[in-house]
């Protein structure tokens, strides 16, 4: 899955920060855009120094040996040649696998410090934190970490069928049901609640499969498998689907990208692996 990087190493934690190095990467991003460069990547600390003297970085992660660092876009007036915006699920296309993943989840980060520039208590603006992963209000003594939202992704089943749907915006292909956590909600919880609400239809026999971080969406996603309780008629929510379809085992529209967690569960479930 996308988050499979091994050998690489991706580390995460706020003690791990460090000083800008020549080829560490940038992000220049603010308001979903990121700055990429001719060459379809991000830019080097040693390319901003010099197109961009006079910004200032924040770090984010490390990848191995290679560093990660933000520079607010909104502090960046124009780009010299050479250099354009696109939007951060540009990030997800880097290549090589590694530097995709590393780089949209250093993206999941940026988007925190953008969106959480003043405190939602008092309205006094954030300072980063000294000890650890986090903005702190100095005047009410407000602290804010990092946003993950919890989801789910469910693989609903009766015998040799699986039950995909199509969202009714946005993305085109067929997925699995899917729904965020709601406060005071097991995952379980989750899943029985969303499978009635889109598809009107009662599971049971939960199992897990697995999760993924997902910062294109800035979620964690746990994928599970569930049995249908009662053959009956779907009941669509059309609201947020545009469809929703059994398709027997041997019959699953084709998929030639694994790394998301519901392509990853559509081809276990493809090739009797659950």
């Amino acid at each position: 899955m996308f988050q499979d990087i091994k050998p690489h190493v991706l580390k995460n934690q706020f003690d791990d920060q460090r000083a800008p190095q020549a080829d560490d990467l940038v992000l220049i991003s603010a308001e979903r855009q990121v700055v990429l460069t001719a060459e379809q990547t991000l830019p080097t600390y040693a390319q901003i120094q010099t197109d961009f003297p006079t910004v200032t970085s924040q770090y984010l992660l490390t990848e191995d040996n290679r560093a990660f660092f933000w520079v607010d876009g909104l502090t960046v007036t124009a780009l010299p040649a050479g250099y354009h915006h696109e939007h951060v699920r540009a990030l997800q296309s880097l290549t090589p696998d590694n530097l995709a993943f590393s780089a949209t989840t250093a993206a999941h980060l940026a988007w925190w410090y953008d969106t959480n520039r003043f405190c939602g208590h008092c309205g006094q603006p954030l300072r980063v934190g000294t000890t650890e992963r986090s903005l702190v209000c100095d005047h009410c003594g407000q602290t804010t970490y990092p946003t993950i939202m919890p989801a789910i992704i469910v693989g609903v089943t009766h015998g040799d069928k699986l039950l995909l749907t199509k969202f009714a915006t946005g993305y085109k292909r067929f997925a699995l049901i899917s729904g965020y956590a709601e406060i005071g909600e097991t995952f379980e919880d989750t899943i029985h609640r969303e499978v009635a609400e889109e598809v009107g239809l009662q599971v049971h026999n939960l199992r897990y499969f697995g999760s993924q971080p997902w910062g294109a969406s800035h979620s964690m996603l746990a994928g599970y498998f569930a049995d249908l309780d009662q053959d009956k008629a779907i009941e669509l929510e059309t609201d947020e689907l545009a469809k929703a379809q059994w398709f027997q085992r041997d019959q699953l529209p084709p998929s030639d990208d694994v790394r998301s967690l519901t392509r990853t569960m559509i081809e276990a479930f493809r090739h009797s692996e659950v």
